[in-house]
């Protein structure tokens, strides 16, 4: 039988490719038991909405003002878009936290995903299926390697990959406590993207794998950790890293991951950095830890996959 084939349309940019997913399975060219990612498919069987961000409704203006503009407003012709995909098979997955600055966009995205997709889901309680996200990662080692693969050689005591982003108030709390660890004279090593000069960062990095699988320990640290179904890649890049991750969070970890597989970061303030300090002066919690880290992988790349999710999905029709 033929796989289903799965296309995808995302408001991220980087993810409308060919290849989206690819390295998350370990057939070629996206296959992954009875499905098949093909983001551009022209003709998909089922079709992903994934962190899609619906066209506002534009307001309503005078009949007059219209006679005097220029050019009129093109509305987006929406069906179009999902290539004759019949509704109860077009999916809408949102993936952002709830934030506060972002919880009536992620609602008004939830309320247009309803005219046309079949399943709707968020890790949040306005969604119509709320759930957790199920895993994508960043590190692009391909799936055998990190399947099959050993620990890798690790050389350096702790990493953090963040960015500079501070347009909501989480982002600004998490920019206090990194400039908490650089006045502290915290020795760790600080990837990321417009992270700000003081912060003294060591730049991007294209593979998260190089700045995680020489590390015993990597801070994951959420933008959100206010309620039970929010986990992001944060925590799947680091396991998979073999990184013992120092977790800031809400409780989901706790539920789809073994214990001791990650450690509670207990808040974001000096007791925080407290305990980082206390957990990083020796390497005794990630010797301890090594098991339980080889579990979780096995339970990221097989069960939490993004892939096996929509295999599942897919099994219903």
């Amino acid at each position: 039988m033929s796989p289903k084939i799965i296309g995808t349309l995302s408001s991220y940019k980087n993810l409308n490719r060919r290849d989206w997913l690819w390295k998350q399975t370990p057939q070629h060219f996206g296959l992954w038991e009875n499905i098949q990612m093909l983001a551009p498919a022209q003709k998909p069987d089922f079709f992903l909405l994934y962190q899609y961000d619906f066209p506002l409704p534009q307001p309503k203006i005078p009949w007059w003002k219209n006679l005097l503009k220029k050019e009129s407003v093109i509305k987006p012709d929406i069906p179009s878009l999902f290539r004759d995909v019949p509704q109860e098979k077009i999916i809408y997955l949102l993936r952002e936290p709830p934030l506060e600055e972002v919880v009536e966009r992620n609602k008004a995205n939830y309320q247009s995903a309803t005219q046309y997709c079949g399943y709707i889901s968020g890790p949040d309680e306005f969604a119509p299926h709320p759930d957790y996200m199920p895993a994508i990662w960043y590190v692009e080692n391909s799936f055998q390697e990190l399947t099959e693969g050993k620990i890798p050689q690790k050389q350096k005591r702790c990493s953090w990959i963040t960015s500079g982003i501070s347009r909501t108030e989480n982002h600004r709390r998490r920019l206090a406590f990194l400039k908490l660890l650089q006045q502290s004279s915290f020795d760790f090593d600080l990837y990321g993207r417009s992270l700000p000069d003081w912060a003294n960062g060591l730049g991007t990095v294209q593979n998260k794998w190089h700045a995680m699988a020489p590390y015993y320990y990597n801070l994951a640290i959420e933008n959100y950790a206010d309620n039970d179904l929010y986990v992001s890649e944060k925590l799947w890049d680091a396991l998979l890293s073999w990184c013992l991750p120092i977790y800031y969070g809400g409780s989901a970890a706790d539920k789809l991951l073994p214990p001791g597989s990650f450690l509670r970061l207990p808040s974001l303030d000096r007791k925080g950095l407290a305990y980082i300090k206390e957990v990083t002066a020796s390497l005794d919690a990630w010797h301890e830890a090594k098991v339980k880290i080889a579990e979780a992988r096995q339970i990221i790349l097989h069960q939490l996959n993004l892939l096996a999710w929509l295999s599942k999905f897919v099994e219903q029709f």
